[in-house]
Order: C-alpha cells, then structure tokens, then sequence
C-alpha cells in the first residue's frame, strides 16, 4: 500500500482581536501554540510540520519548538482571510518547491489540550477515495436544535422552529467540530476548498481537550482543565 505523504499546517497570524497575541499567550509556563508543535512532532508522522504566519514573533517561536515556518503574505493575514486560503496558498508554495502531499492536517494552535493521540486518531480516519474529510469532534455544550436568534426588533425566536420543541431523544446524538485538528485528503481539498465534505468522518474527544481558546473566558476553562488533568506548569522563561 502506497505511504501516504503528509504535512501539518499550523495557522498563527499576529493580529488577533478578541485574545490579543493569542497564539503565543503564556499557558502554563509556556507559549500556547508549543503544545500543538509538539503535539505534532510527537504524533511522528508528518513530512512537514508548517507554521503560517506573517508575525516575526511566533515565527522565532515556532522555530524554537522544531516547526518550520512559511511566511505568509500580508494580504492573508487580515481578518478576512480565512484558514482555508491560507492552507490552499501554503500547498502551491509548497508544490512550487517540488513538494507535494496525500493529506493535510490543519492544527489549531489555540487548542493546547488536543494532544498527539488525538492527531493520530484523526488521521488514520483518512482513507483517499473512501473517507477524504476528518475533524475532532465532541458533544455540543448546549442543544443546539433550541438555538435562539434576535429579530429586528430584539425579540427572541427559535433558529429551527421545526425542530425547537423536539424531545432529544427523538434527535439523537449531535457533535461539533472542536477547533483543534482537521484532516483531508490534499487533492479533495484543492478541488473543493473546504474541510467539510461528503464521506466526513470524526475523532470524537472529550470537552476536557476540546477548548479551543478565544477569548479570556476559554483560557480560563482551558487552565481549569489542565489542573484538573495535571499538565506539569513549565518555566520556559527559564530556557532562553
């Protein structure tokens, strides 16, 4: 059976809003997007482990946890650029210097609790022709067939009336994309530009690794669970 090849795009641009410099925020002793290079490193796989990044910063700090880095344009680095230009940019320039790929995984690195098991698991769902899409998952917080919406004038109404009253029992078992790991088969992804497709499937982890941080309020969450599970604080101020 042919060796699939694979590359690991981590997305980390300088300008984020709601977290300032959220990428590179001390979690645990340590610049977050570290665990998800190391992560990465560790799931011992990859042909390529990539940060995007447009930010001189996280690029030193990326190179000193082991990814390589690829500078991205400015003009993908606004808020308006999304993640899949990004990756659908780095694979052209990859392809440009003769280097081609099987799969692609996109890590968050604002999920410090995904670990390389998790990688692992999401990967082997990919099996070209059979099954081209994969994401982590985990189980909805809230139900989200009850989602409520404003109306014009800042009243409520349900988002799916055909479905708000509906026992969840007669729904069944819902998950949501946790934010953290992506896979997908690279020529399906250039052809579709998307990470969600036809024959998806999903890696389902527990809310404890599931934050993805976005906010204050995330990383607080992602601090309580890291406790709780005893990742070791580390001091990395120490190492430069």
């Amino acid at each position: 059976m042919k060796q699939l090849k694979k590359i690991a795009v981590i997305p980390a641009r300088g300008g984020s809003k709601r977290l300032r410099r959220k990428n590179i925020i001390d979690f645990f002793g340590k610049p977050i997007i570290a665990y998800t290079i190391e992560a990465a490193l560790e799931a011992a796989i990859f042909d390529r482990i990539v940060v995007s990044t447009e930010d001189e910063e996280i690029a030193e700090v990326s190179l000193r946890f082991g990814a390589q880095v690829s500078k991205r344009s400015t003009s993908l680095a606004t808020d308006a650029s999304t993640v899949v230009e990004v990756c659908l940019d780095l694979l052209e320039r990859e392809q440009m210097e003769d280097r081609t790929y099987d799969v692609l995984c996109c890590l968050y690195a604002t999920a410090p609790m995904r670990n390389a098991e998790d990688i692992l698991a999401t990967i082997e769902l990919i099996n070209p022709g059979i099954c081209d899409f994969a994401m982590a998952v985990t189980a909805y917080n809230h139900y989200p067939y009850q989602a409520l919406k404003h109306t014009e004038k800042d009243f409520l109404e349900p988002m799916w009336p055909e479905y708000v009253d509906r026992r969840n029992e007669k729904i069944g078992p819902l998950l949501a994309g946790n934010g953290s790991t992506y896979a997908v088969a690279v020529d399906v992804f250039q052809r579709f530009k998307s990470f969600y497709g036809a024959r998806m499937r999903g890696h389902i982890m527990p809310r404890t690794r599931s934050v993805d941080i976005d906010y204050r309020e995330d990383m607080e969450m992602a601090l309580y669970f890291a406790q709780k599970l005893g990742l070791p604080k580390q001091d990395y101020t120490s190492k430069e």
